[in-house]
Formats: structure tokens, C-alpha cells, sequence
């Protein structure tokens, strides 16, 4: 997350990386596994949604799912990589920013996004324009990466440069946790958000395995302040061999931690369900509980 003007992230090198992952087309198991997850959440909901968004299209993992569900008369799928949107897809394919969305309000009904939204510098502001784009009482359902992503590796790393360096770099992106993003949520004016988190771990046989996965998948460093050049080659080794004392399992296999934050809220309508007002209660909560109620001054007696 970033506040307005802070710029957390390089958009053109997240850019470069996701292009290079469109070109190499081999690590998509935890954007399908993200697509999964949410079209788990919407088989929940029994309305039909004619008109659908998917941010962060990639390679259509969710087009055929939400073809499946009936009732869908437009499909636009956005990335902000072109080369992710070649045809044939969707009903329309438009490359954009998550910052900066060309749709008119009011648009769709429904928007999903599988693990499109951790490289956003203005997140806050990303949500408030999905808010615009839905129709009143339209869904929005997205999975984003939560701060326990990659734990490991964070720590090997911080750990290998205090050794080998003069300091230590950022490596890993800064995430936000279930809490935040349904505060976020409501900021950005959706009504009954529902958080949920879930934990994908992948074995590698080693720490360059998992580096080499997460070039593939379009996921290495893109922070602004990130150090420029290569790696250390005693870095690299170091962190390695710390990452495998640390965190290898019995047959030598290293994990890795992907936290999966499910996210689902609606755009307000007058009749979704309301909070009651204070003082408005029928019912006491002492006979409810069949208790003594008893005054805030009053003692009680042991």
C-alpha cells in the first residue's frame, strides 16, 4: 500500500517483468490456484452477472469459468502486459494500468482479479475507481498476496547481506495484511467486505529454483528503492545455504510461503442489509443470557 505520491513501486520495471513472464509462459500454478479460490467464493452467489472485469486477466484463467456460470454478455479482460491479452479471450481486451482504468461508471456488475493489485502504488485509489466501476450493488471479489508471502526468503536474504554486505536492501515487497485491506475497503466506499486468508506452500530444491519460478511468473523485485545490479555471487550463496539450515525439510527441499488474501464486497445499494442503530435493540442481552444486569457503578460481590 502507498499513499498518494509515494511511489512504492517501479511500474516500469513490474511492467518489463510481467512481459517477460507473458514471453516465458511456465509458472501460472498460483494465478490459477488464485482463480480457483475466487471462483469458489462466487459459486456462493446464486445472482447471475452479465457484465464482468477480470483485472489481471494473464493467460484466461478464470474465462472459462466465468463463461460456465450462464447469463454473461460481456467478458473484458485487463493487464497491464499486452502481450497477456493476445486472442483468441474475451469479449474486448484492454491493456491499463489498475491506477489509471479507462471504464465509464457504472460498467460492470461483477469484477474479479487474481493477484493483480500487490503492485499498486495507489491501492486505496485502485479500489475507489473499481467502486466507480460497478453498478450499484455489483460484486467485487479479488485475491491479492498478504503480507506473509515468501517469508522465508525475506529472512534469508536479511540475513545474507548483514553478513556480506554493508547493509541490508529491500528484496521483498511490503504487503498488507487481511485488516488493512478490509479498512481499505471500506474507504474506498464498499459496503459488507468479508477478508479471507488462506496459505499456499510450494517445496523447490533449492533457493535459486524458487528465484528462477518467481522470474517466470513476472514476481521479482520491483521496488522503487531496490538496489540496482547483480547479486553478490556470495549473497546469493549465502542466502541459500541459510535459507536451506533455516526452513529445509527432511529430504532437503526448501518451502516457500504464498499467503492468498480473498477479498469480497459490494458496491452500496439501498437494499443491502444495514447495521441497526444504537438504542434500537427489542431485546435485552441479560434475559437473553438469563443473568443479573447490573448498573456500571455497582459492585459485584465475590
Amino acid at each position: 500500500m502507498a499513499g498518494e505520491g509515494i511511489q512504492v513501486f517501479d511500474r516500469r520495471a513490474v511492467r518489463r517483468h510481467r512481459a517477460r513472464a507473458a514471453d516465458i509462459g511456465t509458472a501460472e500454478f498460483l494465478f490459477e490456484e488464485a482463480a480457483a479460490r475466487l471462483i469458489e467464493r462466487l459459486d456462493d452467489v446464486t445472482r447471475k452477472f452479465s457484465r464482468v472485469l477480470v483485472l489481471g486477466g494473464r493467460r484466461g484463467a478464470m474465462q472459462e469459468d466465468l463463461a460456465a456460470r450462464g447469463g454473461l454478455e460481456l467478458l473484458v479482460e485487463s493487464d497491464d502486459a499486452p502481450a497477456f491479452l493476445a486472442p483468441p479471450r474475451a469479449s474486448a481486451r484492454v491493456a491499463t494500468e489498475a491506477e489509471a482504468l479507462p471504464f465509464a461508471e457504472a460498467s460492470f456488475d461483477l469484477v474479479v482479479s487474481p493477484l493483480a493489485l500487490h503492485w499498486t502504488n495507489d491501492l486505496p485509489g485502485a479500489l475507489l475507481q473499481l467502486r466507480r466501476a460497478l453498478k450499484p450493488d455489483g460484486l467485487l471479489l479479488i485475491a491479492v498476496l498478504g503480507g506473509e508471502t515468501l517469508h522465508e526468503l525475506r529472512r534469508a536474504f536479511f540475513e545474507a547481506e548483514l553478513q556480506e554486505e554493508d547493509g541490508v536492501g529491500p528484496r521483498v515487497s511490503p504487503m498488507a495484511d487481511g485488516r488493512d485491506l478490509a479498512g481499505l475497503l471500506q474507504r474506498a466506499g464498499f459496503a459488507l467486505p468479508v477478508v479471507d486468508t488462506d496459505r499456499v506452500t510450494v517445496t523447490y530444491r533449492d533457493a535459486v529454483a524458487l528465484m528462477t519460478e518467481l522470474r517466470a511468473m513476472g514476481e521479482t523485485n520491483g521496488l522503487s528503492d531496490r538496489r540496482r545490479g547483480f547479486t553478490r555471487r556470495a549473497t546469493l550463496a549465502r542466502m541459500a545455504a541459510i535459507y536451506r539450515d533455516l526452513f529445509a525439510g527432511a529430504d532437503g527441499r526448501i518451502p516457500a510461503t504464498f499467503e492468498i488474501v480473498t477479498l469480497t464486497a459490494w458496491a452500496p445499494h439501498e437494499s443491502q442489509p444495514k447495521p441497526l442503530k444504537p438504542g434500537s435493540a427489542a431485546a435485552r442481552l441479560a434475559d437473553a443470557l438469563g443473568a443479573v444486569e447490573k448498573s456500571a457503578g455497582e459492585k459485584t460481590g465475590l
